[in-house]
């Protein structure tokens, strides 16, 4: 059988976070089978349990944010990247402000956190979803066309394209592939950053985003070159970026996806709006687990890759 996931021990963080500069602690505890994930801000009164849903994600400017009532958790889809590239099916993530730290701006951190504190496999079946119909959702024309899809695939790849008209984008790899199943996650995908230009920047601030960004924590632009000393990652590290969030973003499932998933110019809100257009459409996926792990797609049931 192919098992669920989750940590041998507790790990912890402590950072700032990108949009707010808030402090803030990140403890990440195992949990039981089939808990799925879950935030837990415990800086409130009562503390407020927030599972990962396609349904719990409240906000989607500059970032994934999920909520139950009032209560919030900005900024959750790098951590959200690496429990993915890692396959962790289910843990408790208690933080103590409404935004996760943004660290070095990559999942690079995460998953040296998570595997620091171990996986542990559990008696109970991975659960995955499975496309078995295409589904796509798109917005504008011509120059202002986005779109995202999925396409049944026994496995789970994504392929994303850039279009930023930016002379230190344009240089780069406008159009990123990466397979669970033939990539390495933390070689390939986990050390790409995020990134911003500074014309957006004072307007951000003046909306209360990006206080706790800066060169430590994102690649910045000007007008015509990238400010960081150390320069890229990768040679194709905006769009490797993009992959990065896009796991995460739709690690939000609750549930590892077995689909190719293509995008253009697509972002946190069109990521969401696609899972919610699948969920929306029950004949174009279904519920599946493995009773032998030959069966399973590559990628996933392989021993995890340390650093």
């Amino acid at each position: 059988m192919l098992q669920q996931r989750t940590l041998k021990t507790l790990t912890r963080a402590v950072g700032v976070g990108l949009h707010s500069g808030q402090r803030v602690e990140l403890t990440l505890r195992p949990a039981q089978p089939d808990t799925g994930i879950v935030f837990r801000r415990v800086d409130l009164p009562e503390p407020v349990d927030i599972p990962i849903s396609a349904q719990a994600v409240v906000d989607t400017r500059m970032a994934s944010t999920i909520g139950v009532g009032s209560a919030k958790v900005h900024t959750v889809e790098h951590l959200m990247s690496a429990c993915a590239g890692l396959g962790l099916d289910y843990l408790y993530i208690d933080i103590t402000a409404e935004e996760v730290p943004i660290l070095d701006g990559s999942s690079a951190s995460f998953v040296f956190l998570l595997q620091s504190a171990g996986i542990e496999l559990q008696k109970a079946p991975k659960r995955f979803i499975r496309v078995i119909r295409p589904v796509e959702v798109r917005e504008g024309e011509g120059q202002n066309l986005k779109w995202a899809r999925f396409d049944p695939y026994h496995g789970f790849k994504l392929r994303f394209e850039i279009d930023f008209a930016h002379p230190a984008v344009d240089s780069t790899g406008q159009c990123v592939e990466f397979d669970m199943g033939l990539d390495n996650y933390t070689r390939d995908i986990a050390r790409a950053r995020t990134f911003g230009f500074t014309k957006d920047v004072e307007m951000l601030r003046n909306n209360g985003l990006a206080l706790g960004g800066g060169l430590d924590n994102a690649i910045v632009m000007d007008d015509y070159k990238v400010l960081n000393a150390e320069g890229l990652r990768y040679d194709d590290e905006f769009a490797k970026h993009k992959i990065l969030d896009a796991m995460g973003d739709l690690y939000l499932l609750g549930k590892p996806l077995l689909a190719a998933y293509s995008a253009f110019r697509s972002g946190h809100a069109m990521n969401n709006d696609l899972l919610r257009a699948l969920l929306a459409q029950p004949d174009a996926w279904e519920e599946v687990s493995f009773a032998h792990e030959r069966q399973a797609p590559a990628g996933f049931a392989q021993p995890l890759q340390v650093w």
